[in-house]
């Protein structure tokens, strides 16, 4: 018996966040452990008289990648995935690992020739979702390596999940809506600044967002959702940051990452796990030491890290930045073919200041309605 909430859930998805109309293409893509949310998924789709594509990943199969590929198959991109990218209307993504940790052992080399050849594709991506060609959400299935990375039962795992996702189980989409609204007070005061000042006890930041725009995060990209960012000017960064929480990228998990940045760039990085990981993806191009985006997250519902940047990223009380590719609807012209998102908390003693004014203090907005 497939679980209620499942099928909710996928009609958030398809109804909601994509806003599927009859005729439009929708790619839809997840490991088969997600395949109860899969079928959901594709039969809300045709039920909108959509054009449904599903392609389910055995487990497995990354790291045959790693393992076999020459540095020319690393390289490849499939046509079919081209074509995805430049054509279809709506792409929905399942994650659903069972081994979050199976790619640990993969040279960073490796995953950086991979990163570097999808460079152009990602910036094919990100055109046409700024230009509004593609809608596209990310949502996750629980399963028990997400649960076990939570320090969770699976069952106290999915429950942690579905209540981050619909916190309003009668008019999940109502919930969104009414986010939305207040995000976007949010935005509507940012909106037109210069220059944001971010301390706290890990962080002393400035950067500058004058002429850069605030994206209203309600659900219609992630799922959960709520947060609002920017891309900063990308020579205006100063200043340092300790991230709070373990941050998650191709299949490895670094700790305490500190950064320092001197006109935008990461002049200094360490970790106490994993440096090198982190000092490899550095080099995988010149935007991957710019900053693409800057982001608080506001979702209340979501209190404590579980170690997946889908969640982690949206609690409220913290921000996070992004290095690499900066979204260009945001105005943001750094390319990269990285995008890693990277969370500090500032409950505790952390203010935000735009143009000299405290808009953020310990863990809240001081404006918006």
């Amino acid at each position: 018996m497939t679980d209620p909430r499942v099928d909710k859930l996928a009609q958030v998805l398809v109804n909601y966040s994509t806003a599927i109309q009859p005729g439009q293409k929708v790619f839809i893509q997840g490991g088969v452990t997600a395949a109860p949310l899969m079928r959901s998924v594709v039969a809300e789709v045709l039920r909108a008289g959509g054009h449904p594509l599903a392609m389910a990943q055995v487990p497995g199969m990354n790291e045959l990648l790693y393992e076999l590929a020459s540095e020319e198959q690393l390289q490849y991109i499939p046509e079919p995935m081209t074509l995805v990218m430049e054509t279809y209307d709506a792409m929905i993504s399942l994650m659903s690992s069972e081994n979050t940790k199976a790619l640990t052992n993969v040279p960073p080399q490796k995953m950086m020739l991979t990163s570097r050849a999808q460079r152009e594709i990602m910036a094919t991506f990100m055109r046409r979702s700024a230009a509004g060609e593609v809608r596209w959400v990310g949502t996750l299935f629980p399963t028990n390596a997400y649960a076990q990375d939570a320090e969770m039962g699976l069952r106290e795992y999915e429950d942690f999940v579905y209540r981050a996702c619909l916190p309003d189980f009668e008019d999940p989409a109502g919930h969104w809506e009414r986010l939305s609204a207040w995000q976007q007070s949010i935005v509507d005061v940012l909106d037109g600044k210069n220059r944001l000042e971010v301390r706290g006890p890990d962080v002393e930041l400035s950067l500058a967002i004058a002429e850069r725009r605030f994206v209203n995060c309600d659900g219609k990209r992630n799922m959960p959702d709520g947060e609002v960012f920017t891309g900063p000017v990308e020579d205006s960064v100063e200043g340092h940051v300790r991230f709070s929480y373990p941050s998650t990228y191709q299949g490895r998990t670094i700790e305490g990452i500190h950064l320092w940045f001197e006109k935008g760039k990461v002049v200094k990085a360490t970790a106490d796990k994993d440096e090198a990981f982190l000092l490899e993806m550095l080099e995988t191009d010149e935007g991957a030491r710019y900053v693409g985006e800057f982001a608080v997250g506001t979702n209340v519902g979501i209190t404590r890290a579980t170690g997946n940047t889908l969640f982690d990223e949206k609690i409220g009380g913290s921000f996070h930045m992004a290095l690499g590719a900066g979204l260009p609807e945001t105005g943001s012209v750094n390319e990269s073919a990285i995008h890693w998102d990277m969370v500090c908390d500032l409950k505790d003693g952390g203010e935000i200041h735009a143009d000299g004014e405290l808009i953020y203090k310990d863990g809240k907005f001081t404006i918006g309605s």
